[in-house]
């Protein structure tokens, strides 16, 4: 097999549009190698990063000491946080409002199915982190009861 040029520039496109670094093909003894340098620019942002990421975690812990206040409730699932029953209801819950073991405190919409979330313990509701149509993760807080 004999390696022309109309073979080698294929070669280079399928390195190029793949995002590959390398390719390499033996044909008994003819080998051919295409490799594609990749050059990083990682020294400017690693100079950046550091200086905003100092007085992120300086700060955080005195937010979250003042937000804190009581246990979080979790959400169970992925999905859209809702505070009411309907856009029109009023809210299962208020900053202020007393909830006890059981009680409905907010909705997780997840795969179009309506997930009522409970109050796992009794106490004051403190805080709510999440607002009505928000997206939320996986045991994100959305909300404290003390």
């Amino acid at each position: 097999m004999k390696f022309d040029i109309d073979y080698v520039e294929k070669l280079a496109k399928v390195l190029a549009d793949n995002s590959l670094t390398e390719i390499s093909l033996e044909d008994g003894e003819q080998a051919i190698t295409l490799r594609k340098e990749v050059m990083g620019v990682a020294a400017a942002p690693v100079v950046a990063t550091p200086q905003q990421v100092q007085p992120a975690p300086a700060s955080s812990p005195a937010e979250q000491k003042e937000v804190k206040k009581g246990k979080p409730l979790t959400s169970p699932m992925v999905g859209t946080f809702y505070s009411a029953p309907s856009p029109d209801a009023e809210p299962f819950v208020k900053v202020g409002q007393t909830v006890k073991e059981g009680d409905v405190v907010c909705l997780v919409e997840a795969m179009k199915l309506m997930n009522e979330i409970e109050a796992e313990f009794s106490g004051k509701i403190t805080e709510i982190c999440v607002q009505d149509g928000q997206p939320v993760e996986f045991g994100q807080v959305l909300m404290y009861i003390e």
